[in-house]
């Protein structure tokens, strides 16, 4: 039997809890995009919302970014920091309620794609280094993102046996779209236009499976597609398609990446996971 086929604005009013840029998030990221802000209006706006600036305070204090004095404001955090690492604490606090949720339709449980995610992210700003700070700091967030669109996408999974022949064989990702007619990514990437983020982001999230298909994204895509593969190969928020994505050449070739450079990813972003899941408080998720 032929599965319906589904659009994205289906699938994601199937969802009875996008997540929601809040005004605040918004605003701070409004002003981290224009270059004529000050780094005090930027502080000002972040500390309107006690819950994110605890969440930034929390993670600027981690080993992650290893500041030799902690801070104590989120203007000190702003200035120590700087624009592109407090944009990453901003998307990351936003949408880590979110991501935390369990996807049934994926067999990932509480918590699980929050860690595939941070993870991802992280390795995709390794993956990107070598390329200048700003990049690596736009694949962070693009790995962050990259499988949001699970969370919609995993509803119509939920009574789908994926263990049968014609679930196998073939990129889960390539699998979805023959069978829905649309993947986890195009659905991640309009949730991401959908919050203004820019379209480069938007377009390495919809590619992060297919690095080589983006026109402006390919290093994006290509950062996120070899950290997505480095926690899947690590067994972090590894569901019932993770054993069904491969490493892409391309993506290696956009990089200029030998295997040493994978193994290498491989032993820092477990360590980065654990940091990030220490800093956030996901142990307070579990309790819930």
């Amino acid at each position: 039997m032929r599965s319906p086929q589904y659009s994205v604005d289906s699938l994601l009013h199937m969802t009875d809890e996008l997540p929601v840029m809040s005004e605040v998030v918004r605003r701070a990221l409004t002003l981290i995009r224009d270059e004529n802000s000050s780094m005090a209006q930027l502080a000002s706006v972040l500390s309107l919302d006690q819950g994110l600036t605890s969440q930034v305070l929390r993670w600027a204090n981690s080993a992650s970014y290893g500041l030799y004095n902690p801070v104590s404001t989120v203007q000190q955090a702003v200035v120590y920091l700087g624009h592109n690492a407090i944009q990453s604490l901003v998307l990351a606090a936003s949408v880590s309620g979110y991501l935390a949720r369990p996807a049934p339709g994926y067999a990932l449980e509480l918590g699980s794609l929050w860690k595939h995610s941070i993870g991802v992210a992280a390795g995709a700003r390794l993956a990107a280094q070598r390329f200048g700070a700003k990049l690596a700091e736009e694949a962070y967030h693009a790995g962050l993102l990259a499988d949001m669109g699970k969370l919609a996408m995993e509803l119509v999974l939920r009574d789908v046996d994926t263990t049968t022949s014609d679930w196998q064989g073939r990129s889960f990702a390539d699998l979805e779209v023959a069978h829905f007619g649309i993947d986890h990514a195009l659905v991640g990437a309009e949730m991401a236009r959908r919050w203004y983020l820019p379209d480069r982001l938007v377009e390495a999230i919809a590619y992060h499976h297919r690095p080589g298909v983006g026109r402006q994204s390919a290093l994006l895509a290509s950062a996120v597609h070899v950290a997505d593969c480095a926690v899947m190969m690590l067994g972090v928020g590894l569901g019932r398609d993770g054993l069904q994505y491969s490493l892409d050449p391309q993506a290696c070739e956009q990089l200029s990446w030998t295997e040493k450079d994978f193994l290498q990813l491989l032993d820092r972003v477990g360590p980065l996971i654990a940091e990030a899941e220490n800093a956030m408080g996901m142990m307070t998720w579990k309790k819930a």
